[in-house]
C-alpha cells in the first residue's frame, strides 16, 4: 500500500511540482495552498507524512505543525526560503523532523521524505533496554524522555539522533555518518541538520548532553543500561 501524503504550499507551481514528482515515485498526494486548509487536509485525509512550507497565507507553517500535531504525531518536512537558525530550530521545535531550503532538488525532496518515512518505520521496530545518560532516562521502547521524572518531549528525529547516539557511548560520529545511520542520506548533503538537530536537543536537555568534539564531531558518554 503506497504512503500517503500532504502537501501545504502556497505558490501553485511549487504545489504542482512537489505534488508530481512525489506521485512519480510511488505516493498519494493531495494539497492544500493555505495553512487553514492544510489543517482541515490532514486531519481529513490522516497522511503518512507532511510536506509543509514555512511561509504561508492566513496562518503560517509553524502554526500548522503545532496545529497538525495536537491531536495525531505526524512526521513534518518543513520547506523554507528562509535560512536562519533561529527560524529552523524553531520549526523543530515545534515538530517539524527535517526541513529544506528553497530552492531544492526534486530529488533531494524525495530523499528526504523517504528517509523520513523509513526512521518512522525503523522506529517502531523493538529495541534495546532503557538508557541512562546523567539525570536523562530514555525510554526506549516508549520512545519516552524523562529528567526527574518529568517528560521531555522530542521530535522523533531529535529522539533518534540522542538514542543512536547514546547506544554507542564514547564513539564520535561525523556529521556525515550521522546524516547517513540516522537521517539515511547517502550523498553527504545536509550538515547543517545535524547542527540544528544537536542544537535543539541541547536546548531541551542541556549542554552536556551530547558532546562535540572540534572538527570531528558528536558523542554522548556515561551511558547506563537499564
Amino acid at each position: 500500500m503506497s504512503k500517503r501524503i500532504v502537501v501545504v504550499e502556497d505558490e501553485e507551481v511549487i504545489a504542482s511540482a512537489v505534488a508530481a514528482r512525489l506521485r512519480s515515485a510511488g505516493f498519494e498526494v493531495e494539497v492544500a495552498l493555505d495553512g487553514l486548509h492544510g489543517v482541515e487536509l490532514v486531519g481529513k485525509v490522516q497522511p503518512d507524512l507532511v510536506v509543509l512550507d514555512l511561509m504561508l497565507p492566513g496562518i503560517d507553517g509553524l502554526e500548522v505543525c503545532r496545529r497538525i500535531q495536537a491531536n495525531r504525531r505526524v512526521p513534518v518536512l518543513m520547506l523554507t526560503a528562509r535560512d536562519s537558525e533561529t527560524d529552523l530550530l524553531i520549526g523543530l521545535a515545534v515538530g517539524a523532523d527535517d526541513y529544506l531550503t528553497k530552492p531544492f532538488s526534486p530529488r533531494e525532496l524525495v530523499a528526504r521524505v523517504q528517509a523520513i518515512l523509513r526512521r518512522v518505520e525503523s522506529a517502531a521496530q523493538p529495541t534495546i533496554a532503557d538508557l541512562h545518560v546523567g539525570d536523562i532516562d530514555l525510554n526506549i521502547p516508549g520512545r519516552r524522555v524523562l529528567r526527574d521524572g518529568v517528560e521531555i518531549h522530542l521530535t522523533p528525529t531529535e529522539f533518534e539522533l540522542l538514542a543512536f547516539l547514546a547506544q554507542r557511548p564514547g564513539t564520535v560520529f561525523t556529521r556525515e555518518q550521522l546524516l547517513s545511520d540516522v537521517w539515511g542520506y547517502h550523498d553527504g548533503s545536509g550538515a547543517r541538520t545535524v547542527d540544528s538537530h544537536i542544537r535543539a536537543i541541547r536546548r531541551k536537555l542541556g549542554n552536556e548532553i551530547i558532546r562535540t568534539v572540534h572538527a570531528v564531531g558528536y558523542a554522548v558518554e556515561s551511558v547506563d543500561r537499564g
